[in-house]
C-alpha cells in the first residue's frame, strides 16, 4: 500500500502536465470545420522559383507552413535532389503535373519520374485539342487518359486529369466534362476540381463533387475576383483575377462541405498572381476559419 501510494505522489506531477499539455497544433490552414490536408501548387510561386531559386524558394513555402506540395516540373534539378531540399524543409511532393503529349507518347518515362519524384499521384492539367473542344476530341482524350491510368496504376501511382474549363462544351443532356468522367475507367482514372475553372465557365463546383463521388481525388483551391465575369469555356482568364480564397465570388462552405463528402484526398491551393505570395498567407487563414 505504501508503494502504491509513493508511487502516485511520484508520478502525480507528471500525470498533471500531460492533463494540462495543449494539444498538437492543426496543420496549417484547417481547423473546426476544414481539416485539409492543405498543399500548395508550386506553380503558385513560379516568379520567384526564376527570380530567387530553388532552395530559396522553398524556404519562403515553408515559411507559409506548408507541408505538402504538388509539382510543376524539377526546376532542372535531379529528382533526387530537388527531394532532398523538400525533405529539408519538412515538405512532401504528393503529386505533380506532366504535360499531355508525354501521357500520350511515353507514359512509362512520366511513371518512372513520378517513382523517382515520391510522387503519389500524376496527372496534367491540359488536354491538347483545338478549340472548341468536341466528342471526336474528347473520345481520343479519353483513350490517352485510360491509357495513362493503366500505366501508371502499374507502377503504384495514380493518374488524374485537372479540369480547365473548356471541357464544359454542352454534349448529350450534359456536358463533355460528364463524357471524359464517365468514359474514363474510375478504377485508374481519378480527377482534379480547379474550383476557379468550374466557376468560370458557370458550373457549381458542390453539385460536380456530388454528382461524381469518389472521382474528385484532388482539388485545387483557387478563388475568382469579385465582379468578372462567367459563362466562358476557353479555359483562359487573366491571372489577376486569382485573389485570396474568401475574397471572390465562390461560395467555400458548400463547396468544402461537398468535397470532404465526396473523398478529397488532398487540397492544394494555387495562385497565379502576381500577388500570390501576399495572398497565400491570407487564403491560409481564411481556410482555418472557415465554418461548414
Amino acid at each position: 500500500m505504501k508503494n502504491l501510494l509513493r508511487s502516485a505522489i511520484l508520478f502525480a506531477p507528471l500525470a498533471l502536465a500531460f492533463a494540462v499539455a495543449p494539444a498538437a497544433a492543426a496543420d496549417v490552414g484547417t481547423g473546426a470545420s476544414f481539416k485539409g490536408p492543405v498543399g500548395l501548387q508550386l506553380y503558385s510561386l513560379r516568379a520567384q522559383f526564376t527570380a530567387n531559386g530553388v532552395p530559396k524558394t522553398l524556404d519562403t513555402v515553408k515559411g507559409f507552413g506548408i507541408k505538402y506540395a504538388e509539382l510543376a516540373g524539377t526546376y532542372n534539378l535531379p529528382p533526387e535532389q530537388l527531394l532532398k531540399l523538400l525533405a529539408e524543409r519538412g515538405i512532401k511532393a504528393v503529386s505533380g503535373h506532366f504535360p499531355y503529349k508525354r501521357f500520350k507518347d511515353e507514359p512509362e518515362k512520366v511513371a518512372a519520374e513520378a517513382k523517382a519524384l515520391g510522387l503519389e499521384f500524376a496527372g496534367c492539367a491540359w488536354a491538347d485539342h483545338k478549340a472548341p473542344l468536341d466528342e471526336p476530341q474528347a473520345r481520343e482524350i479519353v483513350a490517352t487518359f485510360n491509357k495513362a491510368g493503366e500505366v501508371l496504376a502499374k507502377h503504384g501511382l495514380k493518374f488524374f486529369y485537372h479540369c480547365h474549363g473548356f471541357e464544359f462544351q454542352p454534349h448529350a443532356g450534359g456536358t463533355l466534362m460528364d463524357f471524359l468522367i464517365k468514359e474514363t475507367n474510375p478504377k485508374t482514372v481519378s480527377f482534379e476540381m480547379d474550383i476557379l475553372w468550374v466557376v468560370f465557365p458557370g458550373q457549381d463546383p458542390a453539385k460536380l463533387l456530388a454528382q461524381y463521388p469518389d472521382r474528385w481525388k484532388l482539388i485545387h483551391l483557387k478563388d475568382l475576383k469579385k465582379g468578372v465575369a462567367t459563362g466562358f469555356l476557353t479555359g483562359k482568364t487573366d491571372v489577376a483575377n486569382d485573389v485570396a480564397i474568401g475574397t471572390g465570388q465562390m461560395n467555400w462552405p458548400s463547396i468544402l462541405a461537398a468535397a470532404k463528402k465526396a473523398g478529397v484526398k488532398y487540397y492544394f491551393i494555387e495562385d497565379e498572381s502576381p500577388s500570390s505570395e501576399a495572398q497565400i498567407p491570407q487564403s491560409l487563414k481564411f481556410l482555418s476559419q472557415v465554418k461548414f
